[in-house]
């Protein structure tokens, strides 16, 4: 498997053991249309998913999924560019509503008061990311939906009682486990609208996915992470 390495001065006597083991800083774990997705890259996948406990819940953040969500939003990103004349970018004020809306929506973040300043910057120390990185992929995550939206999503209607159904068997449950008030159904019903949305899709999402892979030449270099084409069952999860 390829990787990055980092080798000691031979001619130094005093780092000869260290020399003759290269230190491996970072691996190349896939090479998506001339892309390169490195292992750091899906650790930083991983970091992520605590904004997105619902749809990727702890359990089912994996490594190898992880990967796969990685490699599906390149493939995404790479459509949306070769799109031209389609603008699908989001303002700064969309960015920041959203994330407001996401602050009453982790359950982790009931204890935290992350709905007050202080305790989303709390929450976000706690899980290791800065509140430009959060930003920064919020806002791409909200242009690939609204890729998909427009994309695959015009001729899906999302019903009232499908939204209801969800928050009933999804979002109490989340929140009862983690002993922490759920927010009221219509604060949530547009992040609920679009999960169902990202559901529906899924399957016209995994065909066109699987197109891209066999024409993007998705080559998967360590077996760890899966293998190089086949469906991809985290493609609602990797928006």
């Amino acid at each position: 498997m390829a990787g990055i390495v980092l080798s000691g001065c031979m001619g130094a006597p005093a780092f000869s053991q260290i020399a003759t083991q290269p230190v491996v800083l970072d691996r190349v774990i896939a090479i998506i249309n001339g892309d390169v997705l490195l292992e750091s890259d899906v650790r930083e996948e991983m970091r992520f998913s605590v904004l997105q406990p619902i749809s990727v819940p702890a359990s089912q953040n994996t490594e190898e999924r992880a990967a796969q969500r990685l490699i599906t939003r390149t493939l995404i990103l790479r459509q949306m560019k070769e799109q031209n004349g389609i603008n699908y970018s989001v303002s700064d004020e969309e960015v920041r509503k959203s994330l407001d809306e996401l602050r009453h929506q982790i359950p982790a973040c009931g204890p935290m008061h992350c709905t007050t300043e202080a305790g989303w910057q709390a929450f976000l120390r706690k899980s290791g990311l800065t509140e430009q990185e959060v930003d920064d992929r919020w806002k791409e995550r909200l242009e690939i939906l609204k890729f998909i939206d427009q994309r695959f999503g015009v001729s899906i209607h999302i019903g009232r009682q499908d939204i209801e159904n969800y928050y009933k068997n999804n979002f109490l449950p989340a929140f009862a486990k983690s002993k922490q008030p759920a927010p009221k159904l219509e604060s949530v019903a547009p992040r609920i609208r679009e999960i169902l949305l990202q559901q529906q899709v899924n399957s016209q999402l995994r065909d066109w996915l699987q197109s891209l892979r066999e024409q993007g030449s998705v080559q998967v270099l360590d077996p760890k992470y899966g293998k190089s084409t086949g469906t991809d069952d985290d493609t609602g999860g990797g928006a």
